[in-house]
C-alpha cells in the first residue's frame, strides 16, 4: 500500500470496520471493544496511517514524541497504563519515550533536557514526587511543553491530571471487611509524603470512623508499595499482642508480600487474617489465594492521559488547563483473600 496516500478509509478497510469506528477507537478507545480497538491499532500500524500524522507534526515544527516519566519501571502496576498511553499516542503519530525517574542515572539535568520543547512535544508524569520548581507553574510555554499527570499528582498545583478516586477505593475496602464481620481492621500504608498514601489513608480513617470502629495507631503499619514492605508488615503483625483480624493494604504488591510471609510461617489467608489489596495488577487474580482488591482501570487511565496531553499539544482544549482534572471510578473485586470472621 502507498503509505503516502494512506487515509482513514484504508485503515477502516484493513480493520474490517467503518471509518466512524476507526475515529472512535482513536479519540475514545474506552467505548470500543478490546477486539475492535486492537484491530484498528494494528491496521494503523500496517497501513502507516500514523506516518501521515507524523508528517503533519513536522510541518508544525513538532518532534512527534512524548515522554512518560515513571517512578519505577519495574513495578508491574504501570504496564497497562503505559500500554494505554502508547495506543492513543500511536494513533496520533506520536512515539513514546519512557524515563524511569527513580533510576540511578535519571538526574535532574536529564529531566530538564526532556522538559525542553526541543526534546518532546509533551510529557505525562506518573510520578507525583517530581520537584515543583523543575516543572514550572503548570502552563505550557515556549520553554516548557505541556505536562499532564496521571495516577499521582502534585497537590495544590494547576497541572492537568487523570486519577482515580483513591478515598472511595479505600472506603470500599474497609466496608467490605466490615460486611464480613470484621471489627478490628488495620491498614498497611504507602510511602510517607506520597499523595496516594495520603488519600488512601484518609479514606481508610474516614470509613473506620463512619462505621464506629476503633482507629488504633498500632494497627497502621508503614509500607512503601513494595513486596518487601508487605513482608515486613506481616512480621510486625505477627509481633502484635492483639492483632487486627483484617488488613487493607494500599497496594497489591504489599498485600502479596504480606500473604507470602505469613505462608512461610504456616499461617493462612483468609483463615488467620483477611487481606484486601489495591490496584488489581495482573498477578492478583493468579496469586494464592487470589487477591480481593480495588480495581483501577489502568488502560483507561493511560488512554485518558494521552488524549488530554494531545489536546494540550494541539491547542484543542475547550477549557483552561488548570480546570482539567479527570477522576475515574474504581470497583471492588472480591476474590478469596477475604472471608467472614470466624
Amino acid at each position: 500500500m502507498d503509505r503516502k496516500a494512506t487515509k482513514i478509509q484504508d485503515v477502516a478497510r484493513v480493520a474490517g470496520v467503518s471509518t466512524a469506528t476507526v475515529s472512535r477507537a482513536i479519540s475514545n478507545p474506552e467505548i470500543v471493544s478490546e477486539v475492535t480497538r486492537e484491530a484498528v491499532f494494528e491496521a494503523i500500524r500496517t497501513t502507516g496511517y500514523h506516518i501521515n500524522l507524523m508528517a503533519r507534526n513536522l510541518r508544525r515544527k513538532r518532534t512527534g514524541a512524548i515522554v512518560v516519566l515513571v517512578p519505577n519501571l519495574g513495578n508491574p502496576f504501570f504496564s497497562r497504563i503505559l500500554s494505554g498511553i502508547e495506543q492513543t499516542a500511536a494513533a496520533e503519530g506520536l512515539s513514546v519515550l519512557i524515563v524511569d525517574t527513580k533510576h540511578p542515572d535519571a538526574d535532574q539535568a536529564q529531566l530538564v533536557s526532556y522538559l525542553h520543547n526541543t526534546r518532546a512535544d509533551g510529557l505525562i508524569a506518573l510520578d507525583g514526587s517530581l520537584p515543583r520548581a523543575l516543572l514550572g507553574d503548570g502552563q505550557a510555554s515556549s520553554a516548557m511543553p505541556p505536562i499532564v499527570f496521571a495516577c499521582e499528582w502534585i497537590a495544590d498545583s494547576s497541572f492537568p491530571n487523570v486519577a482515580i478516586d483513591n478515598e472511595a477505593g479505600a472506603a470500599m475496602a474497609v466496608r467490605h471487611l466490615h460486611e464480613l464481620g470484621h471489627r478490628n481492621i488495620g491498614h498497611v500504608t504507602g510511602p510517607s509524603g506520597n499523595v496516594l498514601t495520603e488519600t488512601r489513608l484518609a479514606g481508610t480513617r474516614k470509613a473506620l470512623a463512619s462505621l464506629g470502629l476503633d482507629i488504633r495507631d498500632e494497627w497502621f503499619i508503614d509500607g512503601d508499595f513494595s513486596l518487601q514492605s508487605g513482608a515486613d508488615a506481616a512480621r510486625q503483625w505477627l509481633a502484635m499482642e492483639e492483632r487486627p483480624t483484617a488488613l487493607f493494604c494500599a497496594s497489591d504488591q504489599m498485600a502479596c508480600g504480606f500473604i507470602s510471609e505469613l505462608s512461610q510461617e504456616g499461617l493462612s489467608v483468609p483463615g488467620d487474617v483477611s487481606i484486601v489489596g489495591f490496584d488489581d495488577i495482573d498477578i492478583a487474580r493468579r496469586f494464592i489465594p487470589p487477591l480481593t482488591t480495588i480495581h483501577q482501570p489502568r488502560n483507561a487511565i493511560g488512554n485518558a492521559a494521552a488524549r488530554l496531553l494531545i489536546e494540550q499539544i494541539s491547542g484543542d482544549e475547550t477549557e483552561a488547563a488548570s480546570a482539567v482534572h479527570q477522576v475515574l471510578g474504581v470497583e471492588l473485586v472480591v476474590r478469596k483473600s477475604t472471608a467472614p470472621l470466624a
